[in-house]
């Protein structure tokens, strides 16, 4: 139990944080934590329908602009890289509406079983 205390405390540590971020690579496509989802689930799906206009073409130019550099095997200058700050600030923009779906999904589920019980 103790290995895994400090084993909890190294990996919550921002400095380690901040490594492993550095560590994934796709700050050099100019991605963000939330350009990354599962295209098969319907929650996310979801999540990303409801996403704000704004957001959603800023999205779509972050993934279609990865790509490209991608298939240019290329990286974007390093002064447009996302910082780990900025990642953490911007880069959680689907988180919310995500939690959303997840809600009513519960929720939906919820009343299906007190209707059931009938």
């Amino acid at each position: 139990m103790v290995h895994l205390t400090k084993t909890l405390r190294f990996i919550n540590n921002p400095g380690f944080r901040k490594f492993y971020y550095g560590l994934q690579g796709y700050n050099k496509y100019g991605l963000y934590y939330d350009d990354f989802y599962d295209y098969t689930d319907p929650a996310h799906l979801e999540a990303v329908r409801r996403l704000p206009p704004d957001l959603y073409d800023q999205h779509t130019y972050r993934v279609i602009r990865a790509s490209q550099l991608e298939i240019t095997k290329q990286f974007l200058p390093k002064e447009q890289w996302p910082s780990y700050e900025e990642d953490m600030d911007k880069g959680r923009f689907l988180t919310p509406y995500l939690d959303e779906v997840m809600k009513e999904k519960k929720e939906k589920e919820e009343w299906v079983n007190f209707l059931s019980k009938d």
